[in-house]
């Protein structure tokens, strides 16, 4: 199966703000993201391919009602607390959190955990405990993947090599896999690889024998799991990516990278012709 994931991140905040948005207000954002998108995915019906879209907490609801009943999309949030509400037991007590109960009721079938911005974020708050470990780090990630799981959620999991540990890359990838799959249904969850050292302006984007590499190593790993790329598919990498047989799909992210920077559905959709077609 090929799996199309779309991380919206904060791409919702408008540019007067800060932010990246101007396709529409933010009350309407992930409705006309839908709205724009799940026509022309209807051209992908009964081929084997998913696609997911992760969109931030905020914009769920609005983001289900624009779907509709038989839509190819699958709704996703951007991650899950490590707790989840129990029965007889907490019933609610997660101020700021995000419970894997309550996205499941939200209507999201999906989750993306362990992606490079929150591996940095866990991190940063270790190291300012004075306890900064990535096997920490793993750990806590495999708390979130177990919760979304017992929800019934499938899982984008993502792992990746910064720079100071490409040359240990076996290491490090290794230890993401084992660490934070220990004790998991791995059917429902599929891998992202992100050359963290790779992505971002000015960097050398990584090449079709490197992330092939890879790909074969985690297939190994895991009992050959379907591994997507994380490191940005975009129009600039698609057909490439497409030519790989171990890679199973891409994460979209922002789709313009120049000019009025990023997220446009038109140019989503162009991605994925490139990619499927």
């Amino acid at each position: 199966m090929k799996h199309i994931f779309l991380n919206l991140k904060r791409f919702d905040v408008p540019r007067e703000l800060g932010g990246v948005n101007s396709i529409a207000p933010i009350s309407e954002w992930s409705s006309h993201i839908v709205e724009q998108t799940q026509e022309r995915l209807e051209r992908y019906r009964g081929e084997d391919v998913e696609f997911a879209m992760f969109f931030p907490e905020l914009h769920i609801l609005n983001a289900r009602k624009s779907m509709k009943k038989d839509s190819l999309i699958k709704l996703g949030c951007q991650g899950v607390l490590g707790q989840d509400v129990q029965p007889g037991g907490n019933f609610g007590a997660f101020t700021t959190g995000r419970p894997a109960g309550a996205m499941k009721a939200a209507g999201c079938e999906y989750t993306i955990i362990g992606h490079c911005e929150e591996r940095n974020y866990l991190l940063g708050i270790l190291q300012a405990a004075g306890c900064a470990q990535s096997q920490t780090v793993n750990q806590i990630l495999n708390q979130e993947v177990k919760a979304a799981v017992a929800r019934g959620m499938k899982v984008l999991y993502c792992i990746g090599e910064k720079s100071e540990e490409q040359e240990n890359w076996e290491q490090v990838l290794g230890e993401q896999l084992e660490m934070g799959l220990k004790g998991v249904d791995a059917s429902q969850v599929t891998i992202a690889y992100e050359p963290v050292w790779s992505i971002g302006p000015g960097k050398v984007p990584a090449d079709k024998e490197y992330i092939t590499k890879i790909a074969r190593f985690v297939k190994e790993k895991t009992g050959q799991l379907d591994v997507v790329y994380g490191g940005g598919l975009k129009q600039e990498n698609a057909r490439m990516l497409a030519s790989i047989p171990e890679i199973d799909g891409g994460l979209i992210a922002l789709t313009r990278f120049q000019g009025e920077i990023g997220f446009y559905p038109e140019e989503y959709l162009e991605i994925l012709d490139l990619y499927l077609m």
